[in-house]
């Protein structure tokens, strides 16, 4: 039925097809009734189907839930003159309601087409609609405010369901990053929640913190031959205990005169051995 479909939809601009279009219909119209072997009274997606063409496609393509839970009869009970032009087009909320994003108003700002409910055009400056339905993005963006936070929506997701790279607007720490390396690090909605793996390597936080990169490396201590994340484990501005790998290597008297560390070894990162020009 659907290649029969594609067919009449190519060729209805050509006026001079237009007998083979009346052909085509009552062929199918013919065919339905041999299948069934009865002419019944009630409509079907079939005789929908007949003069519809380009719409019963469009569903078929994109059509989506409209596709699968429900049939052209569902949303359009009947066809005039027994069936009033007014009752024909339902409102959305007769069967989407429930959900605070069911609950706001001209649904067709964004669906722009029932036929094909998730090929939507955005409007600019959208935040509370795309909320209304992805709540857990707005939650986070919420709870961990970030420069992210004060932007729309549809500052960074043009279209629906676009996911740009981070590279479109942001300069990644080294050359060779991609959008994945960033996303390791940064997750999009909370990008200030910074978590990680082992398998960073240094010159990624270097490209933040190059200070003290450059005295670990000049310091040439054992902490330099280590990686970033070795120490700074798992989030980002965790900083451990030198005791954690260290335990206590002086006498308790001395530890008593000078209970931090930094005190004698003047920086993590150099250890008081910092490089004299």
């Amino acid at each position: 039925m659907l290649k029969v479909l594609k067919k009449i939809q190519g060729i209805q601009s050509e006026k001079h097809f237009r007998p083979l279009i009346l052909f085509a219909i009552l062929f199918l119209s013919i065919s339905c009734f041999i299948q069934t072997g009865t002419a019944s009274d009630e409509l079907t997606n079939d005789d929908c189907i007949k003069c519809h063409t380009s719409t019963a496609l469009m569903v078929e393509e994109n059509g989506g839930k409209h596709k699968t839970a429900v049939t052209c009869l569902t949303c359009h009970p009947g066809h005039p003159p027994m069936v009033s032009k007014a009752k024909i087009i339902p409102v959305c909320s007769e069967c989407h309601a429930g959900k605070p994003h069911y609950a706001l108003k001209k649904c067709n700002t964004c669906h722009t087409n029932p036929h094909a409910p998730l090929k939507m055009k955005l409007a600019a400056n959208l935040t509370a609609p795309c909320v209304s339905c992805h709540s857990q993005q707005g939650k986070e963006l919420k709870e961990n405010v970030s420069r992210h936070s004060k932007l729309f929506c549809t500052t960074c997701h043009k279209t629906h369901k676009q996911i740009p790279s981070c590279l479109d607007c942001h300069q990644g720490h080294t050359d060779d990053m991609s959008n994945k390396d960033c996303l390791t690090c940064h997750p999009a909605h909370r990008p200030l929640v910074i978590t990680y793996g082992q398998d960073i390597p240094n010159k990624y936080c270097a490209a933040c913190h190059q200070r003290v990169a450059n005295a670990l490396i000049k310091s040439e201590t054992r902490h330099s031959k280590l990686a970033c994340v070795f120490c700074h484990k798992d989030r980002h501005k965790f900083v451990p205990q030198c005791e954690t790998c260290h335990g206590t290597p002086h006498p308790a008297v001395l530890i008593a005169k000078f209970p931090k560390c930094i005190m004698c070894h003047t920086g993590a990162h150099s250890l008081g051995k910092e490089v004299k020009k």
